[in-house]
């Protein structure tokens, strides 16, 4: 939404009979919109044998795995954030946004509507892998590696009957 928001904004601009703005101007949108898509792009995740890594340009967060005490199936939807890096949200640096179920907590994602909530530390990070089950299940495993089982953890498999 915000990339069309954006985009709406400069052809708004370069619409001849309503050019208002300079030429800097345009650029400027221009250059805003490319970041704001660079920073989408290159949002990744990294789990390795002591930490899970959300990263993206310019923020990211480690976690030790030792600390995650839940994995849960989560949409930012339901979590409801507001405020963030001066009412921008996911924009800031590390998209610290609060929620009113949870209280404060990181986003770092592309998908709004499939991701999981890992708690660990004192925030909560928000992530939206391309296969959540999958990645689950992987960061369940090696969480349990550390802390055996978890109170909430949705990548656990069910015990065999």
């Amino acid at each position: 939404m915000t990339y069309g928001i954006l985009l709406a904004a400069v052809l708004y601009i370069l619409l001849p009979e309503r050019s208002v703005a300079s030429l800097t101007a345009v650029y400027a949108l221009i250059a805003l919109l490319v970041f704001f898509l660079a920073r989408y792009l290159s949002t990744y995740y990294v789990l390795d044998d002591e930490h899970l890594r959300a990263w993206r340009l310019l923020g990211g967060r480690r976690i030790a795995l030792e600390e995650v005490r839940r994995i849960d199936y989560a949409r930012l939807r339901d979590l409801a954030p507001t405020g963030g890096w001066f009412g921008v949200g996911s924009w800031g640096w590390r998209g610290r946004m609060w929620s009113a179920a949870i209280g404060e907590f990181d986003a770092i994602s592309t998908d709004a509507a499939l991701g999981l909530l890992v708690t660990a530390g004192d925030v909560p990070l928000y992530i939206s892998p391309n296969r959540p089950e999958a990645f689950a299940r992987e960061l369940s495993r090696r969480v349990r590696s550390y802390t055996g089982p978890l109170d909430h953890d949705v990548g656990a498999l069910p015990p065999a009957q």
